[in-house]
This record gives structure tokens, C-alpha cells and sequence, in this order.
């Protein structure tokens, strides 16, 4: 393997390593957004909530663990068929270098309210 092979190795990892580090912390706030639109849908009681309970609940989640990538009023609920529908899909677009940025879309954050969809 001569120098310039192992240069364009060494490049290469090297740009899959800075995309990692990038993209980490918006996987890691997706998680938190994915715990937190659980925790609101979970916590729906179709008695006593309203609409707007779920939005205040995911308003102070969301200040409290500081979720900047999206807000309580880019997450979309409403009612269809009678059930409560959440829905907190969203794109992050992150810049690695000069002006090539990485989009990463989340297309699953889609929950009914009252229903259980955690193990625990």
C-alpha cells in the first residue's frame, strides 16, 4: 500500500469521524425529544386533558432538559377519529464543513395520546 493510498484512507476516516462527532449530539437530543413526546402521550388522560395540557407539559420538558432543535409549537396535535394524535416529526441539519451540511430526518414521532408505548 503506498502513501498516497493510505492518505485517502486517512481522509476518509478521518471525514467519517468528524460526521460522527457532529451528528451525535441531534441523536442524542432525538432520543431525549422521543423520551419526553412518550412521557406527554403516556400521560394523557382523555377525561381530564386537554390538547393544551399536552402542550404545556411538553413546553416545560422541553425548557427543562434545554431541546433547542424544535419547539412545543412545531409539534403538531391533534384530534383524528376520536383519538389524540402526536406528532413531533422534524429534520435537524447539521454543517459539517464550508457549506456541506448533513440532514438527518426523524419521520418517527408520531403517537396517540393515552396509549402505552414504553416496557416498563
Amino acid at each position: 500500500m503506498g502513501m498516497l493510498s493510505m492518505l485517502i484512507i486517512a481522509v476518509m476516516v478521518g471525514f467519517f469521524v468528524m460526521s460522527g462527532i457532529r451528528i451525535a449530539p441531534g441523536l442524542i437530543e432525538y432520543q431525549t425529544i422521543r423520551e419526553l413526546v412518550i412521557e406527554a402521550a403516556e400521560g394523557y388522560d382523555d377525561d381530564e386533558d386537554t390538547i393544551a395540557d399536552i402542550r404545556r407539559q411538553l413546553s416545560g420538558s422541553f425548557n427543562m432538559n434545554q431541546i433547542k432543535t424544535i419547539g412545543p409549537r412545531d409539534v403538531q396535535i391533534n384530534r383524528e377519529n376520536g383519538k389524540v394524535m402526536i406528532d413531533a416529526n422534524y429534520e435537524d441539519r447539521i454543517p459539517l464543513f464550508w457549506r456541506i451540511d448533513a440532514v438527518v430526518k426523524y419521520d418517527d414521532l408520531v403517537f396517540v395520546a393515552g396509549e402505552r408505548y414504553s416496557d416498563e
